[in-house]
């Protein structure tokens, strides 16, 4: 209040008229909030966003909860920073500002919801990566708290849902390498219980069911969701005997590629010659060689769109997003490289 009332006595107008004034109210007419805003801008006045959100019933926060580790970001996540400035592009529309709620790869994501909702500075929650049965989504609907999911999960609370199109990508994939001649078609699933894991895997078994191919277990690759994965995974085909290998291989994150070319390049085997492989798009993969055939979407459209979903659900702005419930399977794009042309004999 000390600020606001300086800066009263230095214009001689009333506290009140400069309250209304910094928050835009529209009983001040356009010349006096404009003498209150500089005025308030050479004093270096910052008001209390505290008290105001304590007003106000609101934080003017949204927070986005991913995990984070070694495990699961390897050396950093390009994933979620172009999502991010999709997300704020709409926010800024708004004054809402996106806070990371960074859930260590060592907690439970759980507790770690629950300890954040206690404290209650967010507004409304974007959560990802969505378990196959996530208590998350009960505990967040049981509570109204508005917030969409980026993944589906089989825990149905009416939630809005973004998820990429991982059927697609299996269906597409497998068809690809299936028309080359490859019936040994490997894949990455992640070791957890994240639900794309099983998307795509029942997808996965359905494309090649549809090929007369028959699904082999052995063909699954679990690993964490990082370069370091795709190292591995490069290192235990290559231990294989040479007619057990998958003489094609299907990847569903984007961070994994260039792991997969390094491990496999370590062990004499070429990619697109030894070993066909359709990835993810990634700023990373762009310098592979050979090129990478690969699903591209953009990801700043993709946070565009978990914003204006996630708004949609909000009373304060639905009338401007009148989209209801927002569940959504996002396409991608098959950009075609160099790195599946090999054909087994």
């Amino acid at each position: 209040m000390k600020g606001i009332r300086r800066l009263a006595q230095q214009l001689d107008i009333s506290i009140g008229t400069v309250s209304r004034a910094l928050n835009g109210k529209p009983d001040v007419n356009e010349q006096t909030r404009q003498r209150v805003l500089e005025a308030a801008a050479s004093m270096g006045y910052v008001p209390n966003q505290a008290g105001r959100a304590l007003r106000k019933g609101s934080t003017g926060v949204v927070g986005f909860m991913m995990q984070t580790g070694s495990q699961i970001t390897g050396e950093g996540d390009v994933f979620f920073m172009r999502v991010f400035d999709g997300v704020q592009a709409v926010f800024a529309r708004h004054h809402l500002d996106l806070v990371a709620l960074l859930c260590s790869s060592e907690e439970d994501p759980d507790d770690y919801l629950q300890r954040v909702v206690a404290r209650g500075f967010a507004d409304a929650l974007i959560i990802s990566a969505t378990k196959r049965d996530d208590h998350r989504i009960d505990f967040l609907a049981e509570r109204k708290i508005p917030f969409i999911a980026l993944g589906r999960s089989l825990t149905d609370a009416g939630q809005p849902w973004l998820d990429l199109d991982f059927e697609g990508i299996a269906k597409v994939g497998v068809d690809r390498l299936v028309a080359k001649g490859h019936r040994r078609i490997g894949i990455f699933a992640p070791t957890d219980d994240t639900n794309l894991g099983f998307v795509f895997i029942d997808s996965y078994r359905q494309a090649l069911e549809s090929h007369g191919v028959a699904f082999d277990s052995g063909m699954i690759f679990r690993e964490y969701p990082n370069e370091r994965g795709g190292y591995q995974i490069a290192q235990r085909i290559a231990a294989m005997p040479p007619h057990q290998r998958p003489t094609g291989f299907l990847l569903i994150n984007e961070k994994m590629s260039v792991g997969l070319y390094k491990g496999l390049l370590d062990s004499g085997l070429l990619p697109g010659r030894d070993i066909a492989i359709i990835g993810r798009d990634s700023p990373h993969a762009n310098y592979l060689t050979p090129k990478l055939t690969c699903f591209r979407l953009s990801l700043r459209d993709l946070g565009i769109s978990l914003a204006e979903s996630l708004l949609a659900t909000m009373p304060a702005y639905a009338d401007q997003y009148p989209l209801g419930v927002v569940r959504k399977i996002v396409p991608l794009e098959l950009v075609e490289g160099d790195s599946d042309d090999f054909a087994p004999t």
